[in-house]
């Protein structure tokens, strides 16, 4: 922390506050190193209350460890918190969309629902000055409409030519334009109107989307700020979605307008009365069900089950690979559902992102209203998948950074890290697996191999969620901790992994797995020590060309106890000779003696039968014993030599009997 966090937090204290006489509200509490700042957690405090606990500790002269412990838990509770305002951030945002939504579809004062979207855009993207303009296609110039935050009477009254300054820009080429200091950057066409209207605002950092219907471009969304600024990609999206509803909203006011001169104009004004507000009756209808189903948190497939109903059709979502090209590629590109044969085809779109696309089958024939219904449907549809797809991305950066921390030994409290792992519905005293993949098909492309890489670490985080386990990224390439199910091995478990991930990337992925290890939060080095033997079996895999399988240690012999984290050398002995060794302890015999003297006489019958100083009819009577025991290439080349070092191991390492083995 800062020395001036440091001097805030001192100051916040009483004056006369003598060192050994702690305020009230900042005395750790019974209950560990932890209670303060758990206590300032539930009270909501600033970031700069945290440091307090620990002033005032070093004040009261408090042992070093226990300073270190509030040190490390109060840095824990600042992640808790981060971690806790972005989410609260990321709810407001839907929040404040769906709300939005829910406005346009009671629209009944086109300035108010205006109002209350650039309202929301300059409180969810924090600017000091949110604005919105309209194009004015009789005067070939785009003017303001709605300003939120502003306090220049120039600035209101600006009037952009098209190709004009930042928002004349976007207006002429329906693209989005981000700038963090106007003045400096010459990519827009600065005049001398446009630059005194912005600088009596004191504006620096402005952002502008388009607000298109179709391929048009009706206006312009900003967001600005007075001081330099970088507006993220998750900002830019999201001034989009206000700018989409403003476009929406706009394009409802633009049709009751065209229905209530229709009215005066028509003869046959009661039918088309009728009629219409049936029509937007009906849109209104659909519209109130959507945004019910948003606010209770409905999905996608609800979404689409209302909109079936309203329309009198069958609507479903599809993934963009499993629709028309020919009819998504237009629809992605204008904004509007095409036509298909006898279908409707609406393209899922966050930005230039394709998610997806919704299918209207049984209505060849839509009205106008209809076929806006159907399309604001699909822009519902996004919101939801973005809305789904920020809370997994935030899962899964929670389940890396658990993983993170036991694979470094960071955070070695048992009872935090269990608590941790509940949260995310795993269960750290189970038995486990560490498996560690990596992609082999290389790229000369960079940005393809980072976007590989990524799509790996994701169906990896997929994964482990469904399994109950974590993953995170890591030298560049994806570790996994799953849980053993009763009945599986570490090999069964690796090969498996890498069928799945290899299938979810599209190309071959290479899986090494540990042995199973218990007790994860036992001692600090335990994960570790088990994703370095997994790394070590993967690096075993690609040596031997094997890329694309999985494999554990016990896969390789003998070459697994070079492989193992921990030597297993009894079950090395006992997978290899633990059936002789057992027959030999049952029946009292002496195969494990016959075979010892079988290869010291060079694998010859005749000198082992006199080496045992027996007949040879019983040196064969007992290999043909091992034969049956061992399986029938137990003098294999391969096996020979890993029964000989069973052998060895055996008799140097002292056991005394295999494992229980029928």
């Amino acid at each position: 922390m800062s020395r001036d966090h440091v001097q805030s937090a001192e100051r916040s204290a009483p004056a006369a506050q003598a060192p050994g006489r702690a305020h009230p509200e900042a005395r750790p509490a019974p209950g560990g190193a932890e209670a303060p700042f758990l206590e300032l957690l539930a009270r909501g405090a600033p970031a700069e209350a945290y440091e307090q606990p620990v002033l005032l500790a070093r004040a009261e002269g408090r042992p070093a460890g226990h300073i270190a412990e509030l040190e490390q838990a109060k840095l824990l509770a600042l992640r808790v918190r981060a971690e806790l305002e972005g989410r609260r951030r990321r709810e407001a945002e839907l929040s404040a969309l769906f709300e939005t939504a829910h406005d346009l579809a009671g629209l009944r004062d086109l300035d108010a629902v205006l109002q209350a979207i650039v309202q929301r855009a300059r409180s969810l993207l924090g600017t000091d000055v949110a604005y919105l303009s309209l194009n004015d296609p009789a005067r070939g110039d785009t003017y303001m409409r709605v300003t939120e935050g502003s306090v220049a009477a120039r600035f209101q009254q600006l009037r952009l030519g098209m190709g004009e300054g930042l928002g004349g820009l976007v207006a002429q080429t329906a693209r989005p334009y981000v700038t963090d200091d106007y003045f400096r950057d010459e990519r827009f066409q600065h005049t001398d109107t446009i630059d005194t209207g912005v600088r009596d605002e004191g504006l620096v950092a402005i952002l502008g989307v388009p607000l298109m219907l179709g391929h048009h471009v009706i206006g312009v969304l900003f967001a600005a700020d007075r001081r330099a600024r970088v507006f993220e990609r998750e900002q830019i999206a999201l001034l989009g979605s206000f700018a989409a509803l403003a476009a929406a909203a706009i394009d409802t006011a633009n049709l009751l307008a065209e229905t209530r001169s229709a009215l005066a104009g028509l003869e046959r004004a009661n039918e088309i009365i009728q009629d219409r507000s049936a029509v937007i009756e009906r849109a209104s209808d659909v519209h109130d069900r959507l945004a019910e189903l948003v606010l209770r948190g409905g999905g996608v497939h609800d979404v689409a089950a209302a909109v079936s109903q309203v329309l009198d059709g069958t609507v479903e979502f599809t993934e963009a690979t499993a629709a028309p090209p020919h009819a998504l590629e237009p629809a992605q590109a204008e904004g509007h559902a095409v036509r298909h044969r006898d279908d409707w085809i609406a393209a899922v779109t966050a930005g230039d992102e394709l998610l997806g696309a919704l299918v209207l089958r049984g209505q060849p024939e839509l009205d106008p209203v209809d076929q806006r219904t159907f399309e604001r449907a699909a822009m519902v549809t996004s919101l939801l998948l973005l809305a789904r797809r920020s809370a997994a991305e935030a899962e899964q950066r929670v389940r890396g950074e658990l993983l993170d921390d036991l694979l470094d030994a960071r955070d070695r409290d048992p009872r935090l890290l269990r608590e941790r792992a509940a949260r995310l519905r795993a269960d750290l005293d189970l038995t486990h697996v560490v498996l560690a993949a990596r992609l082999e098909g290389g790229t000369a492309d960079a940005d393809q191999e980072a976007d590989t890489r990524r799509r790996l670490w994701a169906a990896a985080s997929h994964l482990a969620a469904t399994r109950q386990g974590l993953a995170a990224a890591r030298d560049g390439g994806t570790v996994l901790l799953l849980p053993v199910t009763p009945g599986d091995t570490a090999t069964d478990l690796a090969r498996r992994t890498a069928r799945q991930l290899g299938t979810a990337v599209h190309e071959p992925v290479t899986v090494g797995a540990s042995a199973p290890v218990e007790q994860l939060t036992a001692r600090p080095d335990t994960v570790a020590e088990a994703y370095a033997e997994a790394c070590r079996c993967l690096d075993a895999l690609r040596l031997l060309g094997r890329g694309g399988d999985g494999s554990a240690a016990e896969d390789f012999g003998f070459l697994g106890l070079l492989l193992a984290g921990e030597r297993d050398i009894s079950g090395f002995v006992d997978r290899t000779v633990g059936p002789v060794v057992a027959y030999d302890e049952r029946r009292g015999t002496e195969l494990l003696r016959t075979l010892d003297a079988y290869f010291a006489c060079g694998m010859s019958p005749a000198r082992t039968k006199d080496e045992l100083h027996v007949h040879v009819n019983t040196v064969a009577q007992r290999l043909e014993r091992v034969g049956r025991l061992l399986g029938e290439d137990w003098q294999s080349p391969a096996r020979t030599l890993e029964i000989q070092l069973a052998l060895r191991l055996y008799r140097l390492s002292g056991i005394t009997g295999p494992s229980a083995r029928t």
